[in-house]
């Protein structure tokens, strides 16, 4: 099977004055169709520096990034913008809610993005927060909800373009054991149901298990490859 997306010995260096803080090093992987790949690893370890290369946010200094085929280390800001809005889903730790939208009007961004007319948006906005337990929740505002609430929507948001890859950063960095339980399994649900691939970023083990693959990094490398309960 072809990987969907390839990563080849990229390299990212930051400066900082006259220090050069080296964030990834010669990294590469394979990462495939309805994968659920984790990033594990402390604060400064380079998980997060990795999935902003991917998702193009970023550049690598170095190295190549190919997404189904395509180069997104050689797209200008204008293309790569493009290419996220039809391909890629972002869930944050923060939610990134607009505090005078509506959960409704929060979920229907992208498919505004998307030139798509306000009442099929709102109709696949309200049927999307129904598949994550938000039935009857589409008219209120973040500050009306729990956090465990508000991530839900944010998942809500992600999956409505239906994209082909998500990106989740500390989806659950700021709930408590429980709710990060609730949200890792809905998120898990949606995820195998449409057959989507989902990368995660994580410092805490028992969101990593959720994975079917653990990369560990540390350092600005990969310190191991684990699937399941073998070690790559």
């Amino acid at each position: 099977m072809e990987p969907l997306i390839t990563v080849k010995n990229i390299r990212k260096v930051y400066r900082m004055g006259e220090e050069k803080v080296i964030a990834l090093d010669d990294v590469s992987l394979e990462i495939y169709k309805g994968e659920i790949i984790c990033f594990l690893g402390a604060s400064g370890s380079g998980k997060s520096t990795f999935l902003n290369m991917v998702a193009g946010l970023e550049k690598p200094t170095k190295g190549e990034i190919y997404i189904g085929g395509i180069p997104i280390h050689k797209l200008n800001e204008e293309s790569i913008t493009l290419f996220r809005q039809k391909n890629i889903g972002f869930i944050f730790q923060a939610y990134h809610l607009l505090p005078m939208f509506t959960a409704m009007e929060n979920v229907s961004l992208p498919l505004i993005f998307q030139g798509m007319e306000k009442k099929k948006r709102e109709k696949m906005a309200q049927a999307t927060l129904a598949e994550v337990g938000l039935a009857g929740y589409g008219n209120r505002k973040p500050t009306q909800m729990s956090g465990g609430q508000q991530q839900r929507v944010g998942i809500a948001r992600a999956l409505v373009g239906n994209p082909k890859i998500i990106f989740a950063d500390e989806p659950t960095g700021n709930l408590d054991t429980h709710t990060s339980k609730e949200v890792m399994e809905i998120m898990m649900t949606k995820v195998r149901e449409f057959g989507r691939t989902l990368i995660v970023v994580t410092h805490d083990r028992k969101i990593a298990d959720f994975a079917d693959r653990i990369v560990t990094i540390q350092d600005g490398n990969i310190l191991s490859i684990e699937e399941k309960a073998k070690v790559i």
